[in-house]
């Protein structure tokens, strides 16, 4: 089966005002559709710029990104984002932050009603029908970032990138909207890369990990095939010693393979 998605021998230099820094050098892995892959590594590794060029929201100095057969030249609806901070514009409802995506991806093979009905749909899938016309300083963060779930899953994107999106929520607001994404991805089969910090939710989640090197210059050190049967349930991955061994491995590689420095 060929790959949803290439990135082919990729290197982003930046212009600094100390001359020029190279944040990747020679990056390549391919992820299929319907995987889960997490990205992780120190901070300053890379990932961020790496998950932009897979959105396209910058281009590469060297080398390729292929998506879906066709090359990545910039945003398109096919690669949804979902950021660390929610996005959402505090002006508008929920329903209205949700609109704004699915009226410009949709506005021409969607009528009025069907949109609306659409929005609706995905707002009830991340349990949030009951604010449709909340506005986000009514909600808690943890509802918000349902939210910006949901905009992008209303987009219907072939791959959904999401940078960090739990990272400033509370332990178990985190692990509720886990559990709501493994759910979803296994509903509709979407394809997922997730940077994190956090190495039980990159076991959790994934299919594969992939464990970045320290920058500058970073690339890809390892990858970590995740092979915990699904669905999965993390009460029962507690008790479980394959889940243990995989995080172990993610830790070696980070903090004994890829020690960061004081």
């Amino acid at each position: 089966m060929k790959p949803l998605i290439q990135v082919q021998a990729v290197s982003q230099r930046f212009s600094t005002a100390s001359g020029d820094f190279l944040a990747l050098q020679n990056v390549s892995f391919d992820i299929h559709e319907g995987e889960t892959v997490s990205l992780i590594g120190h901070s300053g590794c890379g990932k961020s710029t790496l998950l932009n060029l897979i959105a396209g929201i910058t281009l590469p100095t060297e080398g390729g990104l292929i998506c879906d057969n066709r090359e990545i030249a910039g945003p398109g609806p096919e690669r949804a984002v979902v950021f660390q901070n929610h996005s959402l514009l505090p002006w508008l409802t929920c329903f209205d932050n949700v609109a704004l995506a699915v009226d410009k991806v949709f506005r021409r093979t969607m009528n009025k009603a069907e949109r609306k009905e659409w929005i609706e749909h995905n707002l009830e899938r991340v349990q949030m029908g009951h604010a449709l016309h909340k506005r986000p300083e009514e909600i808690s963060g943890g509802m918000k970032q349902r939210v910006g779930i949901a905009r992008a899953l209303a987009m219907k994107p072939k791959v959904l990138l999401m940078d960090e999106p739990f990272g400033a929520l509370d332990a178990l607001t985190r692990a509720h909207l886990q559990d709501s994404v493994m759910k979803i991805q296994q509903e509709l089969n979407t394809t997922i890369v997730l940077i994190t910090h956090d190495v039980d939710e990159a076991v959790l989640l994934s299919d594969r990990v992939l464990m970045m090197t320290n920058g500058p210059a970073a690339t890809v050190g390892e990858i970590l095939r995740v092979d915990l049967p699904r669905p999965r349930h993390r009460v029962q991955l507690a008790e479980e010693s394959r889940y243990h061994h995989l995080r172990q491995q993610v830790l070696q590689f980070l903090y004994e393979k890829q020690p960061k420095a004081a």
